[in-house]
């Protein structure tokens, strides 16, 4: 589990393609103040176990599912990364619950400057945007934001100068990829509305609550 809050920017040292999977040489700085082969990483927000470390560096296998669902495919030597270790037990919460399991892609549409911040719009797919409500929370490259607005087409965030200059958000350039997760809550709400077996439609809709006097 993590939190959303980037904790140092990663660089990609090398990679490593199978013929439908990867691995991923990763280095950086404060996160090696404690991290162990097996501990999670978010990269990017896609939570990755570190398998070997060699100093600053790690390495992490990425499965096939990972690839297809994710925007590390197209990461490169020399790419930026967000990276955050596993929440401490015993650590602030200072973002929201973040897992590391990415919904989807988004696609970077358009930078406006908002006074001190930055509005991103970012437009994705409705599989995506049904989940997503005005100042709610969403994670995109891992890091945790506030929506701004959401409509059928994408959404906004606003980032602050301080999110811009930690994170790698504000150098992505339109049509970039960024990896989407969506708040956990609305997901699991929904599951627990469907009847069981059934994957499509709530048993608890606006008309069954009309229906029944709410």
């Amino acid at each position: 589990m993590f939190t959303g809050i980037i904790e140092e920017i990663g660089t990609i040292q090398r990679i490593e393609r199978g013929a439908r999977s990867g691995r991923l040489t990763i280095s950086g700085d404060v996160i090696f103040s404690d991290l162990k082969p097996g501990d999670s990483v978010a990269v990017d927000g896609v939570c990755l176990t570190a398998s070997a470390i060699d100093r600053k560096q790690f390495s992490a296998d990425v499965m096939p599912e990972t690839l297809s669902r994710t925007a590390l495919g197209v990461l490169r030597p020399g790419s930026a990364v967000n990276l955050e270790r596993a929440m401490a037990a015993n650590g602030r919460f200072g973002g929201h619950m973040v897992s590391g399991h990415i919904d989807g892609t988004g696609k970077i549409a358009q930078r406006q400057i908002d006074d001190n911040a930055v509005l991103v719009r970012i437009e994705a797919d409705p599989s995506i945007l049904r989940y997503v409500i005005a100042k709610g929370s969403i994670a995109i490259d891992g890091i945790s934001l506030t929506i701004a607005a959401v409509d059928e087409l994408g959404l906004s965030v606003s980032i602050i100068p301080h999110t811009g200059s930690e994170t790698t958000l504000l150098s992505k350039r339109t049509g970039d990829l960024v990896n989407l997760e969506n708040d956990l809550i609305g997901k699991y709400v929904e599951r627990l509305l469907l009847p069981r077996g059934e994957t499509s439609k709530p048993s608890i809709t606006y008309e069954f609550l009309v229906e029944h006097g709410f």
